[in-house]
């Protein structure tokens, strides 16, 4: 088995592939106070509730944007699997052309979906990625990463509203009424979910504009599946779009 793990500001996402399925998934907070035993401990427990077997696990694939808990994570998987893991980074394979500015400035995040967009949605493929940040990328017919854009996130937007304003409150995300509200909370939901969606939608429609030509697009990420219902853009919703990639990068840069 091959556990893929994906370090998100807030989540972690930790996938277990038997050859090119996925077995499961799961989810633990993203704590940059952990120490390796504690992330041990905290996965361990994990693994052993999906009845994963340590002996069977034959590596370990990181990628990460929080720096301060990559090297506790690595090894915490060491201690738990007796080797190294593989660390998503500069001089990996990765099958894609990075074209922008500084190459080295791409975040593991990105590259992974890409990757995995790439490799399963025909091309040119915008990818959004709706977490902590909600990030836009675009993959070339080339196979080449071309740019993308970064807003804050659909909850740190929501987050920052209700603690600058007197009378809005904290609201949950799940939203199924029009866009006119009758109400308060309905009203921030509707801002938020059609809001966001509608943001979605126009850049979408400008990169294409900018590029010439019509995209496949694809949305991953925690609220995803809540917002690209309500997008005009034809998002197909891949919730392991980041595992997916994470597992063909790790299939470029097999070790022995």
């Amino acid at each position: 088995m091959l556990i893929a793990i994906d370090v998100g500001n807030t989540n972690i996402v930790i996938g277990g592939f038997d050859g090119d399925y996925l077995i499961f998934q799961a989810r633990i907070q993203t704590n940059t106070h952990k120490t390796s035993d504690e992330y041990a401990a905290t996965i361990s427990a994990v693994l052993s509730n999906y009845g994963v077997d340590f002996s069977t696990v034959v590596d370990t694939i990181i990628s990460s944007v929080v720096p301060q808990v990559t090297d506790a994570l690595a090894s915490a998987m060491q201690s738990l699997c007796n080797r190294r893991p593989f660390i998503v980074g500069p001089g990996t394979k990765t099958g894609i052309n990075i074209r922008i500015d500084d190459p080295a400035t791409l975040g593991a995040d990105l590259l992974t979906d890409s990757v995995a967009a790439a490799d399963q949605y025909s091309l040119p493929v915008i990818v959004v990625d709706m977490g902590t940040a909600t990030t836009i990328s675009v993959v070339d017919e080339n196979k080449a990463f071309i740019g993308g854009a970064i807003m804050p996130g659909l909850r740190l937007s929501q987050e920052a509203l209700s603690d600058r304003t007197a009378q809005l409150p904290h609201i949950d995300l799940k939203y199924e009424g029009k866009v006119l509200g009758t109400n308060t909370i309905d009203c921030m939901k509707s801002g938020a979910i059609y809001g966001t969606a509608a943001m979605i939608d126009g850049v979408v429609m400008r990169i294409e504009e900018e590029l010439g030509q019509k995209c496949s697009v694809v949305a991953t990420g925690g609220l995803a599946q809540q917002v690209c219902k309500y997008a005009r853009c034809n998002a197909v919703y891949d919730p392991d779009l980041m595992l997916k990639g994470l597992l063909c990068i790790y299939n470029k840069n097999k070790r022995r």
